[in-house]
C-alpha cells in the first residue's frame, strides 16, 4: 500500500505525492512520436489518428464560409469588426469569435457562478446565472443552426447577455434604480459597464443590451434569437428547479402547457426550439407560432405567480434590496474602502453601484455582515439552508 505521507525523523508526517499523482506527473511532457523525421508530441502513448494536412483554416476562410452558407439577413463578420477602439484583425478568429472568447474569459462571466438565477444560495442542482447563460447559449445555438444564422455572434450574445446582473437576481435592479438617474437595467449595464473593458463588437453589445423583451428590438437576427432563447430557457429551467425543490407539483402545471409543449425539460425545449426554427424558416421572421407562443406565455405566467412572487421569494427579494441599498450607501460615504479601480471621485455614486453590482451573492452577504453589522440569520437562506 502506498501512503500519501512518510514518517519523518522527528516523528512528524511529511506529505509526499500519492502513487496516482506520481503517475500523472510522468505525462508532463506528453509522448513524442516520429512523423517524417520530425518529433511530434501527442497526448497519449497510443495516439494514432490522422487528419488531412493543409494550411490552417483562419479568419478569412471562416468569413468565406459565412458568405457561402449563412442565409440572407444573418450577420457577417468582417475583419476586426466594428469596435469602439479600432483593432487589427485576428489571423485565426472572426471578430465575433473573438468576442465569444473575451466574454468566456472575463471576470464578469465567471462571477455569474455566484449570482442568483431564482433561488438565493442555490443547492448543487439549481441554476445560477452561469448555468442559465450556458443553457441560453445551447438553445440559441440550436435555433441559429436551424435557420442559418451566425453561430459565433449568437453564442457571444447568449453567454454575455446577463453579465450585467447584480447579486440577488432581478431584485438588484430595483435596489440600484434609486441611485442612478437613468435607472438600472442589467442588459444595457452589461454592455456599457460590466463588459465595457472587452471592446466588443457593436453587434454583440447591441444584442446584450437589448435582449429583454421590454427593450427596443436588437439590430441583428442573432440578437432576436437570443431574446427568444432567454425566455425559452428560463421558463423551462425555472419550472424544473421549482419541481425539483417541491415549490410546485407536476399536477399544478396548467394543462395548456403540458398539452402543447409537454412537462419534462427536454420535451419543452425541443418543442419550443422547433417552433422558432419552423416559424422563422417559413416566414422569414424570428418568431413562434401563436399556439406554441401561447403555451409559453401561460408557462411564464404560472412561474411568475407560483415561483417568482411566492411569499418566500418576495421575502428574499425585499431583504436583498435592503442589503444592496445599504452597501451602496456605505461605499458612497466610504469611497476609500473601494478598490482603486472602482473609485471615481467625480462620480462616487456610480462607483459604488458599479462595485456592488459586480458582487456575487455570497460576497454581498459577507460585506453586509462585517461592514454593516447584519446578523447572518437576517440574510436570505436558500432552499437547502433552512428556508
Amino acid at each position: 500500500m502506498t501512503s500519501s505521507s512518510e514518517q519523518a525523523g522527528d516523528g512528524g508526517r511529511v506529505p509526499v505525492p500519492t502513487a496516482r499523482a506520481r503517475a500523472w506527473a510522468t505525462t508532463m511532457s506528453g509522448h513524442e512520436h516520429e512523423v517524417d523525421g520530425d518529433g511530434v508530441v501527442r497526448p497519449h502513448a497510443d495516439s494514432h489518428l490522422r487528419i488531412g494536412c493543409g494550411e490552417p483554416i483562419g479568419r478569412l476562410a471562416r468569413e468565406e464560409l459565412e458568405a457561402a452558407t449563412l442565409r440572407e439577413g444573418a450577420a457577417r463578420s468582417h475583419g476586426a469588426g466594428d469596435r469602439a477602439r479600432p483593432e487589427a484583425p485576428d489571423a485565426e478568429r472572426t471578430c465575433f469569435e473573438r468576442d465569444h472568447d473575451r466574454i468566456v474569459h472575463s471576470t464578469s462571466f465567471r462571477r455569474l457562478a455566484g449570482k442568483t438565477q431564482v433561488v438565493v444560495y442555490p443547492t448543487d442542482h439549481q441554476r445560477t446565472r452561469l448555468t442559465h447563460a450556458i443553457e441560453v447559449a445551447q438553445v440559441a445555438g440550436s435555433i441559429a443552426r436551424g435557420i442559418g444564422a451566425n453561430m459565433a455572434l449568437t453564442d457571444a450574445i447568449a453567454l454575455g447577455h446577463d453579465c450585467g446582473h447584480g447579486p440577488g437576481g432581478h431584485a438588484s435592479e430595483e435596489a440600484f434604480d434609486v441611485f442612478l438617474p437613468e435607472g438600472f437595467d442589467h442588459g444595457p449595464w452589461g454592455a456599457r459597464v460590466a463588459l465595457a473593458g472587452l471592446n466588443l463588437c457593436a453587434e454583440t453589445l447591441d444584442g446584450i443590451a437589448r435582449h429583454s423583451w421590454s427593450s427596443p428590438a436588437p439590430s441583428t437576427v442573432e440578437g432576436e434569437i437570443v431574446s427568444w432563447a432567454d425566455r425559452i430557457a428560463y421558463c423551462a429551467h425555472d419550472l424544473e428547479d421549482a419541481l425539483r425543490a417541491g415549490i410546485v407539483d407536476p399536477g399544478d402545471v396548467p394543462g395548456r402547457v403540458v398539452d402543447v409543449i409537454g412537462l419534462p425539460l427536454r420535451e419543452q425545449l425541443s418543442a419550443l426550439i422547433r417552433a422558432v426554427v419552423d416559424t422563422t424558416c417559413r416566414t422569414g421572421v424570428v418568431g413562434m407560432d401563436a399556439r406554441t407562443a401561447g403555451a409559453l406565455a401561460v408557462l411564464r405566467r404560472f412561474n411568475y405567480e407560483q415561483i417568482y412572487t411566492r411569499p418566500e421569494s418576495l421575502a428574499q427579494s425585499h431583504t436583498m434590496i435592503e442589503v444592496l441599498q445599504q452597501l451602496v450607501s456605505y461605499y458612497f460615504h466610504h469611497p476609500d474602502d473601494l478598490p482603486a479601480e472602482h473609485c471615481d471621485r467625480d462620480d462616487p455614486m456610480r462607483s459604488a453601484v458599479t462595485y456592488v453590482a459586480g458582487m456575487t451573492d455570497r460576497f454581498a452577504f459577507d460585506c453586509a455582515e462585517y461592514l454593516l453589522g447584519w446578523e447572518p440569520a437576517r440574510l436570505p437562506r436558500g432552499i437547502g439552508h433552512g428556508a
